[in-house]
């Protein structure tokens, strides 16, 4: 069991690093989270919290308004995120002549990438990536955004075993969206969800195993 800590814990003498703060040599907690020392870092994994963007994230943006030259879009975070024309589309468009909705429509569901935060932290995305696409059909659920690395795995290996297990596809973004497509989608969500749970458990992909292993004998 990994160790939680709470908001003006003692977590020892060393680097203050993510969640924590430091008075004179001692290092304390900011919030609820996962303690994880590195060496002389000590650093807290909040257990909840929204979802703060970061250039070069991957992220599932879902569009809920369409200007003549952008689509804004919801990110599961507190900002306002925009794809303009020149990030969404590669080819030359006449917008005298063209409705944007042509590419992406209300309620359209993207994998983008995070290409600029401003300062007055207006989320720029970007679909100019080979990973970017309009994800079709199947279904999103979230997650804390602090969880998704558990979701994922070490090298992506417990997300790919879930994949193979289940036979679904599966899309995570560093947002907490996360989008699940196929015959076997809801023991895959059951699973998905089921790591959120636990995320703070040793051992957690055996137990993932397991627990897929059983439903799928259902």
């Amino acid at each position: 069991m990994k160790e939680i800590v709470v908001p003006g814990e003692f977590l020892g003498e060393g680097i203050s690093s993510f969640g924590t703060y430091k008075e004179e040599d001692k290092v304390y907690s900011k919030t609820v989270g996962i303690l994880n020392k590195k060496g002389n870092e000590i650093r807290v994994v909040p257990l909840n919290g929204v979802y703060i963007p970061r250039r070069g994230d991957g992220i599932i943006a879902i569009v809920k308004d369409i200007t003549f030259s952008m689509w804004i879009l919801d990110i599961n975070s507190p900002y306002t995120a925009v794809l303009s024309l020149s990030e969404g589309v590669e080819e030359f468009v006449d917008l005298t002549k063209t409705d944007l909705s042509k590419y992406y429509n209300y309620e359209d569901v993207l994998f983008a990438k995070v290409n600029n935060v401003t300062k007055s932290k207006t989320v720029q995305l970007s679909m100019r990536d080979r990973l970017c696409r309009k994800l079709v059909g199947g279904r999103l659920i979230k997650v804390t955004p602090t969880k998704v690395p558990r979701v994922i795995g070490k090298a992506g290996s417990m997300v790919e075993m879930i994949k193979k297990k289940t036979g679904t596809q599966i899309v995570v973004g560093q947002n907490g969206i996360i989008w699940v497509k196929g015959e076997n989608q809801s023991v895959a969500i059951e699973a998905i969800l089921e790591i959120e749970r636990l995320s703070h458990i040793e051992g957690l992909t055996d137990k993932i195993s397991k627990f897929l292993d059983e439903k799928l004998k259902r």
